[in-house]
Order: C-alpha cells, then sequence, then structure tokens
C-alpha cells in the first residue's frame, strides 16, 4: 500500500517548527531570571556587613545615638510623670486651701472667722477639714541664737485632724493629740526638721522663751510645701502659751471627687458671709498637674536633637553604602554578568542599608532604655519607656535605612556588566 508525501513542504515544516521552538526555548531562557529567596537575600545583603565590621559599627553608631537620645528623652519625661501622677494618686485631687485675702476696698489683710472651719466642714459634699494659725514667735534651736535667726522656719498652731485632711505620714515619732496639743509640744517639718539640726524626737526648740519638745517629724508633703517649713504646735498650747488670738490662716479640706468644683464656689460665702471676696481659695494639686502635663515640653528639644542626630546618621549610612558600591563594582559586574537582575542588585544593597539602619536601631534602643533605667534608679523614679517610642524610634531607623539606601541601589543597578568588569 503506498504513501502520498510531499517532499518539499515536510523538510520546510521541520525546519521552520524548528526554529520556531529554538526562539520560545531562547526567549523563555531570558525571561526567567535566577530567583533569590528572602534567605538568600539576607545572605547576600549581609555579606557587605560582614566583609567591613568596623565601618558597619561607625556607621551603625550615628543611627544608635540618635535612636538612643529619642528613647532616653522620651523615657526619663515618661517616668518623671509617671512619678507625679503616682503621687498625685496618692495625695489625692481633691483637696482646697481657703486663705484669708485683702479687703477689697481696703487693701489690708484681713483674718479669717475663728469659726470658719467648722462652716466650711458642714458644706454637702465635704470630708475632713485642717486648720492651721500662724503664731507670731520664732523658733530657734536654743536660746544663745539670736531671734532673728530662724532658718526660715515658721511656727503654726494646728489643730488634730490636720494630719488626716494632709494625708501626711510621720516619718517619726508622733502626731499632735488632745493632750500633747496642751503641752509644750511640737512637731516639725522634713525641711525645718533639717534646719534646725533635729535628728529625732525628744530633743528641743526654743518657743517664746521656752523650750518645746520635739514629738515627731513629718514626712514630705508635696501638696503643702509651707507645713514642711514649719514648726507645729497644739493649738491650745499656742493660746495659752504664746497668745495666739485663734484666728485660722489656712483652712485645708477634702471633699468627694465630684463635689471639688460646687465646694470651691461655696466655700468663700461660707468661710466668710460677711466678705467673701475676702477668702482665697486655691487648689494645690493643680500645680502637680500642671508640672505633670508640661514635664515633656522641655523634651521636645531634645527629641528634636535626637531626631538630627538621627538624620546625620542616615547621611552616615548613605555615605558608606555609596563606597560599598564604588568598592565593589566587580562583584556587581560578575553578578549582572550571571544573570543577575537590576531589580535584584537594587534590593540586595537596599537589604544591607535596612540591616545596617537596624543594627543601630537595635543598639540605640538598648543604650536608651538603659540611660532611662539609670537615671530613673538614681533620682527614684519608676521606669517607664513608652512602647510608641520604642516601635516608632525603631520604625524610624528602617525608613531611614531604605531611603539612605535607594540612591547607592539605583547607582548600583545601572552599572553596565562590561564596565564594572573592566574597572576592577
Amino acid at each position: 500500500m503506498s504513501r502520498t508525501r510531499t517532499p518539499e513542504s515536510t523538510p520546510e515544516s521541520t525546519r521552520r517548527s524548528t526554529r520556531t521552538a529554538a526562539r520560545t526555548g531562547a526567549r523563555a531562557r531570558r525571561l526567567t531570571p535566577p530567583r533569590l529567596s528572602p534567605r538568600d537575600v539576607l545572605h547576600v545583603g549581609s555579606a557587605g556587613l560582614r566583609s567591613r565590621p568596623m565601618r558597619v559599627f561607625l556607621s551603625a553608631l550615628g543611627i544608635a545615638i540618635g535612636i538612643a537620645t529619642m528613647i532616653a528623652v522620651v523615657g526619663i519625661s515618661s517616668s518623671s510623670q509617671a512619678k507625679l501622677l503616682r503621687e498625685l494618686d496618692a495625695l489625692g485631687t481633691n483637696m482646697l486651701v481657703a486663705t484669708p485675702g485683702q479687703g477689697m476696698f481696703t487693701g489690708q489683710d484681713t483674718k479669717l472667722p475663728e469659726d470658719a472651719p467648722g462652716m466650711i466642714s458642714r458644706i454637702e459634699g465635704v470630708e475632713s477639714v485642717g486648720t492651721t494659725g500662724d503664731v507670731a514667735e520664732s523658733v530657734r534651736r536654743s536660746e544663745n541664737i539670736p531671734k532673728g535667726e530662724t532658718g526660715g522656719v515658721v511656727l503654726k498652731a494646728a489643730k488634730d485632724d490636720l494630719l488626716g485632711t494632709l494625708r501626711a505620714g510621720i516619718a517619726s515619732g508622733t502626731w499632735l493629740n488632745g493632750a500633747t496639743g496642751r503641752y509644750p509640744s511640737v512637731v516639725l517639718g522634713d525641711v525645718s526638721a533639717r534646719r534646725l539640726g533635729i535628728t529625732e524626737p525628744g530633743q528641743q526648740v526654743f518657743i517664746g522663751g521656752r523650750y518645746f519638745t520635739v514629738i515627731g517629724v513629718l514626712k514630705p508633703i508635696p501638696l503643702a510645701p509651707e507645713i514642711e517649713r514649719s514648726a507645729l504646735i497644739g493649738w491650745d498650747a499656742a493660746e495659752q502659751l504664746l497668745g495666739f488670738d485663734g484666728h485660722p490662716t489656712a483652712v485645708y479640706e477634702r471633699s468627694a471627687d465630684d463635689r471639688v468644683a460646687a465646694v470651691r464656689k461655696l466655700i468663700p460665702q461660707t468661710a466668710n458671709p460677711q466678705t467673701p471676696s475676702a477668702v482665697l481659695v486655691t487648689d494645690p494639686s493643680a500645680a502637680l498637674q500642671a508640672k505633670a502635663a508640661t514635664e515633656g515640653a522641655f523634651s521636645t528639644l531634645l527629641l528634636g536633637l535626637g531626631g538630627i542626630a538621627l538624620l546625620v546618621g542616615g547621611v552616615g549610612v548613605a555615605n558608606t553604602m555609596i563606597i560599598s558600591v564604588l568598592e565593589r563594582r566587580h562583584e556587581i559586574g560578575l553578578r549582572r554578568s550571571l544573570g543577575g537582575t537590576k531589580g535584584q542588585i537594587r534590593i540586595q544593597f537596599v537589604t544591607e542599608s535596612l540591616l545596617l539602619s537596624g543594627l543601630g536601631g537595635l543598639a540605640g534602643i538598648v543604650l536608651g532604655g538603659a540611660a532611662t533605667a539609670v537615671y530613673a534608679r538614681a533620682g527614684d523614679l519608676p521606669w517607664v519607656v513608652p512602647l510608641w517610642a520604642v516601635t516608632g524610634g525603631f520604625a524610624s531607623t528602617l525608613a531611614i535605612g531604605t531611603l539612605a539606601g535607594l540612591y547607592p541601589a539605583v547607582r548600583a543597578a545601572r552599572l553596565s556588566p562590561t564596565l564594572a568588569l573592566a574597572a576592577a
């Protein structure tokens, strides 16, 4: 059985198919670049860092200094704020102080009525009231010291409920009570005790021509610094032994948190119904609240300086990467001649820049946290480093690393393989 052949067409079809297959295969080979896994990218990106450790250290140091400055500034500010807020939580923000002011028309100093503390205690929402009155006598360590040399210590008469209202603590000894308040006994604030050289209860100070026995020393009272610089005697003893007139000069009151504003409006007309305008009402916690709110105001300047240091570090990284590209032209040309694409070259150098910046960022976070810890320990502060500062600082280093590596990476990718190998 015979088969029909077309000798002319068959070889031509075969050749045409062969050429088509060859072109397709060549195109496929040209369009399929070698692939780099993430592990390969990390390996080639870290190769330049491993070969030049000293340069890497110096470049990363600039980044580390910038991040350490930023972390330390934020951490120290946050630690100080945490201490102030902790003190406010312990001392409370619900205390008001009523003091005598000046007459509206006469301009002369006025006095609070003797029954002002009792009247204030009847205001709805008031929980406790403590009272002090200034006594015009000097407090000296002994009678041999001149009367004018008081060291800034003032004498005040105090009622028994003052300690509880202030939420103050006794460092040593005891507080005035119904018995000791009638006799020549005195309690010193912590500042006045240091100024008088009193180290423990049982010692004596000279007041109004006689010696008073120190029965206690108070702990610091941030909401009432005037008490820290005072010597406190009983209300009865001040009247009977020193001629105190009985008019209070400061009435401290604690009220419910939700009643502070309302109580503040009622205190002047309640304490002195005849001349309410002569009564001054202050919130001693406002100073601490303002201090806590403005604790980071000066830190903004230091934070800006840290940002400048970080930018300088980024410039150092960019400079290092440019030098690295110039020194490694032979490597770049060899990789390109073996099939490496421009994109892979760019990824390699951007990865190297990111690793360099990341190492500096991690070192800076550790240094900044350590500096904050040292400061907090020295100042008896809680150690606080906000998470946003750590994450934001590290993210900024990565962003700077990316920007610093872009130009060197693009420059490396544009190198001609032939010229790069010829220049080696």
